[in-house]
This record gives C-alpha cells, structure tokens and sequence, in this order.
C-alpha cells in the first residue's frame, strides 16, 4: 500500500524559508521520480517541482531560483527547500510519486503572511 506522509509546513513571514519533507512508503521509492504540488484556496492543483530517479530536477518557473527539491534514497525521503517565499505560495503542499500517481498524501499548509 502506497503511503505519502507530507511536514514541515508552517506560517512564515515573506521572504522567509521552510524546508518541506514526504516520507514515501510501499513503492520502489529509488526508481520513481517524486514531485512536489500544491493547490491554493479555489485553485486547482499545480506542479512545483519533480527530482528523477537519477536526481535531475526540474522546476515549475515561479519557484525558479527559489526552491530546491532533492531526495534520499536511503531514507524514502523527498525534501522541498522553500527560499524567499511570496504570500503567493501559500497553499497546501503535496508530494506524489510518478509510479503511483493517484495516491496523495493530506499534504502540508504553508501560508505565507505578515
């Protein structure tokens, strides 16, 4: 049974930091590519970022320059470093392995405010 467990979530003022981390669980974790998405109030879920199994990354373009994803192998782990975070990155953070893309964990409300 696939399982996504999502922390690391929190208020943070703008241009603050958080470091966001999924705990995967019942996949071939090292051969997947894991993403990160979120979905603001009203909006539909968008892509953030995704790391390949290799470790090569891409980025959607308004976290560019901001946020880093990266993984550990040994540990089933998945990390979403959040930089210079906007009020427009608040929502709820979500993790998703590409070998099992309709599971979803409850994911991680960051908000962003002052």
């Amino acid at each position: 049974q696939v399982q996504l467990v999502e922390s690391g979530g929190g208020l943070v003022q703008p241009g603050g930091s958080l470091r966001l981390s999924c705990a995967a669980s019942g996949i071939r974790f090292r051969s997947t590519t894991m993403g990160w998405y979120r979905q603001a109030p009203g909006k539909q879920r968008e892509w953030v970022a995704h790391i390949g199994s290799q470790g090569n990354t891409n980025y959607a373009e308004f976290v560019k320059g901001r946020f880093t994803i990266s993984r550990d192998n040994t540990k089933n782990m998945v990390y979403l470093q959040m930089n210079s975070l906007k009020p427009e990155d608040t929502a709820v953070y979500h993790c998703n392995a590409w070998s099992a893309r309709g599971v979803w964990g409850q994911g991680t409300q960051v908000s962003v405010s002052s």
